[in-house]
């Protein structure tokens, strides 16, 4: 069974947990912010996620060779959290290898988060 955890939400900055698919968190916060299916999809998940939790983890990746964590899976859902400065959240992770990824069943190495800011 894949590996659940939960990470405090103030690791979700661009120097420890950055955005896959933005250079920064800024930048995916401004494009949901100018996109009304994206902006829709914020809003939802911050009237739900107070009342039922975050159903569905945050799923993340780490890079193999700079051991970079990237969100893989759930930048809407993250962008609602930081909104509602929710403490935690759940979620799932993999490495990011040259050969292929592969969902961890294994603990989260939460020591790659406090590595010094590589902004």
């Amino acid at each position: 069974m894949a590996y659940i955890g939960r990470m405090p939400t103030a690791f979700l900055t661009s120097g420890q947990i950055q955005p896959t698919e933005y250079r920064r968190w800024a930048d995916a916060r401004r494009r949901f912010a100018h996109h009304e299916k994206d902006r829709k999809k914020v809003e939802k998940l911050k009237e739900s996620i107070p009342r039922h939790g975050l159903t569905e983890p945050i799923v993340l990746g780490v890079d193999d060779r700079y051991f970079d964590v990237y969100v893989g899976d759930g930048h809407h859902r993250a962008v609602a959290l930081m909104d509602l400065r929710i403490r935690s959240f759940p979620f799932r992770w993999y490495w990011i290898k040259a050969f292929g990824v592969h969902i961890e069943l294994e603990p989260f190495p939460f020591h790659l988060l406090h590595n010094p800011v590589k902004e």
